[in-house]
């Protein structure tokens, strides 16, 4: 909305047509046309500055509604909007309203509907899709209602008949549920691609409704190596909660753990629902390793767990460490005021490494500036302030670490 030059009493009156973009988003994952009129079934993004600018805000209307439809299998995108009242730049000094379809339209692929009937219309079109790539893992998952669902998760490639104009689809959704997210290039062949689906039944046919993904880039090491590095997953709301994620990740772990070529397996910029999958699934796993039982953990971090947890399962050592504070907690006697001690300077150890290369760096530069350079750029931490920093971060890692027990232990 421009404020220069436009009187006070039309910048007020204007304000009643500022809406929130992620309110006004309306997704649905349609499986048969009565679902386009059932609330249930439309869920919203966690976000859209991505799309709409920093603000997520629309300026230009009243009662907006912006839908954008997905057939549940094939994808095939259904994109429009309506509205109560629209800004007339004749009645407010010029003020135009904001372009709603555009900024979308630029971001997902060609070909979307704008007419309703097209779009029920193609509905029928998702009784032949079939899931391509390779069938990897099946599972079952209960709703909160009871209800029992199939999934099956399928691996793919580059090379997948058709699979990449069928990913140009699904991809859009990462626009709305994951931050700083970005298109891959999937000219590179490095690219390996897990997709979930729905096994479900309509009008006495099996069907496939599209549940979510995870994208893993295949890192070059040598001599003749490769580092597995998860890069997006992203499980959509309507199948949140049903422990998608988790079977996805053991679906990459399944591919990835026994092929010796393979150094361990990664994860780029993981957020923080990411890692609090992570560290459920590999910790569940390193608690059958010989190397992380109690009486072992009690001894300390070890050469051991590290040789074990990345032989058999492809974890990297940063990831280990991790894995082992988690475990440990679970064994360490809380109540015994000594043996928890000994716990957090353990754990606090680990935390200070950052300081102590600090300190290293600092020396250095002490040594290569004169004094008034080196005053003037240093800013240093006192150690009260490191104390304290570090008794946060502890803090805060072991609220993680006992809700990750927590759950693992609630099965």
């Amino acid at each position: 909305m421009a404020g220069t030059g436009i009187s006070s009493i039309t910048k007020n009156a204007l304000q009643n047509y500022v809406l929130d973009s992620n309110e006004a988003l309306e997704f649905k994952l349609v499986k048969c046309p009565e679902d386009l009129e059932d609330e249930s079934t439309t869920f919203r993004p966690e976000m859209s500055h991505q799309v709409y600018g920093d603000s997520e805000q629309i300026f230009g209307y009243s009662g907006l509604r912006i839908k954008v439809y997905y057939s549940a299998c094939r994808l095939t995108t259904y994109l429009s909007y309506t509205y109560g009242e629209r800004v007339n730049p004749e009645k407010f000094e010029g003020v135009k309203p904001d372009e709603v379809i555009k900024p979308i339209a630029e971001r997902i692929p060609p070909g979307y509907l704008t007419n309703l009937e097209d779009f029920v219309a193609s509905l029928e079109k998702d009784a032949s899709f079939r899931p391509y790539g390779e069938m990897t893992h099946r599972f079952t998952a209960a709703t909160e209602a009871g209800e029992q669902k199939t999934l099956e998760v399928y691996f793919c490639d580059g090379t997948t008949p058709n699979f990449l104009d069928y990913h140009q689809r699904f991809q859009t959704f990462i626009l709305w549920y994951i931050d700083a997210a970005s298109y891959i290039d999937t000219d590179d062949d490095k690219w390996r691609f897990f997709v979930t689906y729905e096994k479900f039944q309509a009008d006495g046919q099996t069907r496939y409704a599209f549940v979510g993904f995870a994208s893993v880039y295949q890192y070059y090491a040598y001599p003749d190596n490769i580092r597995p590095r998860i890069s997006q997953m992203l499980v959509l709301p309507p199948f949140q909660r049903l422990g998608v994620g988790t079977e996805m990740l053991k679906t990459i772990y399944m591919r990835y753990q026994d092929d010796p070529k393979v150094l361990d397996i990664t994860v780029e910029d993981p957020s923080d629902n990411f890692a609090r999958l992570r560290d459920y699934v590999d910790s569940k796993n390193c608690m059958k390793l010989d190397s992380f039982h109690s009486e072992k953990l009690n001894q300390g971090y070890s050469e051991a767990m590290v040789d074990e947890a990345k032989t058999k399962l492809k974890l990297n050592k940063r990831q280990i460490r991790r894995v082992y504070e988690i475990l440990r907690l679970r064994a360490t006697n809380l109540s015994d005021n000594e043996v928890y001690r000994k716990y957090r300077l353990d754990v606090k150890s680990r935390l200070n490494i950052q300081y102590k290369k600090e300190d290293r760096y600092m020396e250095k530069l002490k040594k290569m500036l004169r004094p008034e350079e080196y005053a003037a750029t240093v800013s240093t931490t006192s150690q009260d302030q490191r104390l304290e920093s570090l008794d946060r971060q502890y803090s805060q890692l072991e609220d993680h670490y006992l809700h990750i027990l927590d759950r693992i232990f609630a099965q």
